[in-house]
This record gives C-alpha cells, sequence and structure tokens, in this order.
C-alpha cells in the first residue's frame, strides 16, 4: 500500500508541475549556454585567427625585402628564422619551403602540425590559409601563406614558390574557452533550483483549490451535504469551484426532497401498517368462528369462508411484515444478543414449523457451536430461507450449519440452505433480495409478500453478517448465510470445512 501511494505521488500535479519546470528551465539554460559558448568561442578563435595572420603577413612581407630569388637551403633557414624572430612574444616556430627545399626557424624541428590538405592549399591559393590541429591533446593554429616577388619591369606580382608555414599554440585560447564551459555549467545548477522554487511556489497555488476540491467531495461523500468552497479570483479554477458550490446546492435540495419523500412514504407505509391490525385482529377472530362452523355450512359457503380465512392470513402476514420493514427503516430494529446453542436453535425453528421431515439437517453436535447472536432474530432467518426454499424450489431441502475461522475477524458461522428445484434464472439473482420482487417467471408457485428475503437481508445485517444468492453446481438455489461469533463469549466450535454437495 505505501508502495502504491508512493507511485501516486510521483505521478501527482506537483511532481509533473516541477519535472516540467526543471526540464524548461534545463532546456533553456542549456540551449542558451550552447549558442552563447558557440558565438563566444567562435568570436575567441576568430580574433586570436584574425590577428595572427594580419601579424604573420606583415613580418613575412618585412622580412622578405631582404631576400632575393633563387634561395638555397642557408638562406632559406635564415628566412625562417628571420620571420619567426621578428614576433615579440618569440612563440612562432616557422616553416618556409621552395621548390622541394624546406627549413625549420628551429632545428630539427618535425613540424608535425603541418598537414598534406594545407600544403596543397597554399600551392592552389594565392591568398593565406589556416587550418586548426590537436598535436598530442594540444590545439595550435597553422596558417599557410604564398610569398610572392615583384621584379622591376612587371608591375604585377606573381607567386615565386616559396611559401611559409606558422604553428602557434591556442592553449590560452582554450583555457578561456574551458571557462565558457565551467561558466555555463555553474549556471544551470542555480537555473533548475530557481525552477524547482518556482514550480513548487506554482504547484502550491494550483494544488490548494484542488486539495479544497478534495476535501470538499469527500465531505459530500460523508453526507455533509451543505459543504461550500471559498471562490477567490476569476481564474478556471475559481469557476470550478463556483460550480461545484452550484452542484452541491443543487444536490442538497434534490437529496432532502427526496428524503422528505421517503419519510413520507415509510411513515405512510407504517401507519397504514398500524390501523390496519385492529381490523385485521378483529377479522382473524371472526374468520376462525367461521372455519370451525364451515363444516355445517353449504360447499359454496364454506369455500368462500376457507377463501376468507386464508387471505386474512396472508394479509396479517404483510402487515407484520410492513410494521417490521419500517422498524428497520426507522432505525428502530435492534439486536437483543444472548449466547445461544446455533445448532439448538435452528432445530427449533424448523421444529416448530413442523419441518423436520421435509428439511435435512446437517448440524454439528449440540453445545459445540455457540455464539452472541438475537434467537428471535435468527429464527426469522432461518425460517424465511427455509419457507421460501419449500415455496419456491423442490424437495429435499437441505439445512446445512458449521463454522470457520476468519482471518483477523474470528470465527464466522455459516448457514446454508439448498433446495432441488430450478435454480434462480441469472438476470434474477441481482434483484433476488429487493423488497416485494417475485420470481413469477421463474417459479410458478408465488405465495409470499416478497418482504421474506428483505426481512433476511436486514436481519443478517444487523448482525453485521453477509447473505447472498448463487445457484448450486449439482441443481438448486443455495443461499449462503454468515455470521460473526463472539469468541471471548463462545464455546468450542467443531468446524466443519466444505460445502453442500
Amino acid at each position: 500500500m505505501a508502495r502504491v501511494r508512493g507511485l501516486l505521488r510521483l505521478r501527482g500535479v506537483r511532481i509533473r508541475l516541477v519535472l516540467a519546470f526543471a526540464l524548461v528551465a534545463g532546456v533553456a539554460t542549456l540551449s542558451t549556454g550552447a549558442l552563447t559558448f558557440r558565438e563566444a568561442r567562435t568570436g575567441v578563435l576568430q580574433q586570436s585567427q584574425d590577428a595572427v595572420i594580419r601579424q604573420f603577413r606583415e613580418h613575412v612581407n618585412a622580412v622578405v625585402a631582404d631576400y632575393r630569388l633563387p634561395l638555397n637551403t642557408a638562406r632559406l633557414r635564415s628566412f625562417a628564422a628571420a620571420v619567426a624572430t621578428s614576433e615579440p612574444t618569440q612563440n612562432w616556430r616557422v616553416l618556409a619551403t621552395y621548390r622541394g627545399l624546406s627549413a625549420t626557424s628551429t632545428p630539427k624541428d618535425p613540424f608535425t602540425e603541418l598537414t598534406p590538405g594545407l600544403r596543397k592549399a597554399v600551392a592552389a591559393h594565392p591568398s593565406a590559409v589556416f587550418q586548426r590541429v590537436t598535436v598530442h591533446g594540444r590545439p595550435a593554429l597553422v596558417v599557410g601563406l604564398p610569398v610572392p616577388f615583384q621584379d622591376p619591369p612587371r608591375p604585377i606580382s606573381q607567386l615565386s614558390g616559396l611559401a611559409v608555414f606558422l604553428t602557434i599554440s591556442q592553449v590560452s585560447e582554450q583555457r578561456s574557452i574551458d571557462g565558457l564551459v565551467s561558466a555555463v555549467e555553474r549556471a544551470t545548477v542555480p537555473a533548475l533550483v530557481l525552477a524547482v522554487l518556482l514550480a513548487l511556489l506554482a504547484a502550491r497555488g494550483v494544488l490548494r483549490p484542488v486539495r479544497a476540491l478534495r476535501d470538499a467531495t469527500r465531505s459530500i461523500a460523508e453526507g455533509h451535504l451543505d459543504t461550500r468552497l471559498t471562490v477567490d479570483g476569476s481564474d478556471e479554477l475559481a469557476d470550478l469551484s463556483h460550480t461545484f458550490n452550484e452542484t452541491a446546492a443543487a444536490l442538497e435540495v434534490s437529496v432532502a426532497e427526496l428524503r422528505r419523500m421517503e419519510n413520507r412514504a415509510r411513515r405512510f407505509a407504517a401507519d397504514v401498517s398500524h390501523e390496519l391490525r385492529t381490523p385485521l385482529a378483529a377479522m382473524s377472530a371472526v374468520t376462525d368462528i367461521l372455519d370451525e362452523d364451515a363444516a355445517g355450512l353449504d360447499p359454496d359457503t364454506a369455500t368462500a369462508v376457507r377463501l376468507i380465512s386464508e387471505e386474512t392470513v396472508k394479509l396479517a402476514r404483510l402487515v407484520d411484515d410492513l410494521m417490521e420493514m419500517s422498524r428497520f427503516d426507522a432505525g428502530a430494529a435492534t439486536l437483543q444478543l444472548d449466547d445461544i446453542d446455533l445448532a439448538e436453535s435452528l432445530h427449533s425453528t424448523l421444529a416448530t414449523r413442523a419441518w423436520l421431515e421435509t428439511v435435512h439437517t446437517q448440524l454439528p453436535p449440540p453445545g459445540t457451536l455457540r455464539g452472541r447472536l438475537d434467537p428471535r432474530r435468527l429464527d426469522v432467518v432461518v425460517a424465511n430461507l427455509v419457507a421460501n426454499a419449500l415455496r419456491h424450489g423442490a424437495p429435499p431441502v437441505q439445512l446445512r450449519l458449521y463454522a470457520y475461522e476468519r482471518q483477523g475477524a474470528g470465527q464466522w458461522a455459516v448457514i446454508e440452505v439448498l433446495d432441488s428445484g430450478p435454480g434462480i434464472p441469472p438476470d434474477v439473482l441481482p434483484l433476488i433480495f429487493d423488497r416485494f420482487y417475485k420470481t413469477d417467471t421463474a417459479r410458478t408457485r408465488t405465495e409470499g409478500s416478497g418482504l421474506g428475503l428483505a426481512i433476511t437481508t436486514e436481519n443478517v445485517r444487523l448482525h453485521h453478517g453477509t447473505v447472498h444468492a448463487a445457484n448450486h453446481p449439482g441443481g438448486g438455489a443455495l443461499f449462503t448465510v454468515e455470521l460473526p461469533l463472539s469468541q471471548q463469549e463462545s464455546a468450542a466450535v467443531a468446524t466443519e470445512e466444505g460445502r453442500l454437495p
């Protein structure tokens, strides 16, 4: 359960807002940092490159004036050294080439930074070319420049075959670029923290009315229909709160009207049942006398007397059932608990109604199954279920009683009533315990009032038990009642496992 709640929290609005803000802030920070880094890097390298090429060209033009073609190796080396030493920082390394000859400003300098591609580019282009390379993890800029010589008889310059190459370290520029990367990284963390804080504030503002709506909904679900929300502002959440208040008000009016109608209906049924009891008592007394004299009456009159007597008994039973249901509806029905032997109580119920010959019982030995129950209401439950099985099912009817241990809830008694009829249609099962519901379409004999099973359900609920109906795999309708037993006041129980065959 804790894990499920944790997952629900992770999927809540708050965490989604925080993640969304953090994601947007991270993307914005990284994008801005990347663009800034690119522009800054380009600016740093471009500025350094332009300055080096300009100075390199100026120094070459200044030095080349002291030399005349053709050049030998010594003069070529002198030329390279003169170009390298013309830079005040003395950090230039220069390579000069002339028609197959080459010389560097530093003796035995392999000049590994120079690539074949750069050589070809210098030979093919009259202007300076450059290339950034990394050798042994150290960045460097390599510049190639073809050197033209001007002959006095001709006014234009032409390529002479002399080319000079410069390599200069760019470690300092790389440090500047690394500093930019570090700055972007340092700016990302505060941006994310700020985004999270903003997300928390936004989530708080959004979730406060949502929580209030949740609490108000729970309050209404608990029966507090006068619950209302405080409407602040004019945004969508305020509109939602206003709509909730309107809905709650309409619901309160509707429920109040329904309750008034229900109370009137209950009072009407109770009043009618109460008013009918006195005339029914007089009618029952008269029908009893007529039943005694029915043998001396003519056949038609005797039949009419017996019919009136039967209908009077049914009407009296219906009035009693209505009175019982009105007590349930009014909340006036209470339990008169007693420590009873369940097997003896069920046997007494069958014996009182002369059902011992028609109902097959499977009861534990007397004294082995005891519980804290209401004996009168238990009698009503068993009598209604057995009567229903005899009336709507087919013999034989089986009654079984046993107990089992429910985890965390102590011992429970189970009462099963199984008939041998055709069973209950699937579409009837959800309605079988409704008031005044008769299974006329499923069974032929429907002499009851339709309240017996409803009264059974209410009596079982008073005991905090359960009752349900099903069709047994072997045929017939199976009604199962489960009632809790008080272990502190119960004797040892002989438990029987299994169900009716």
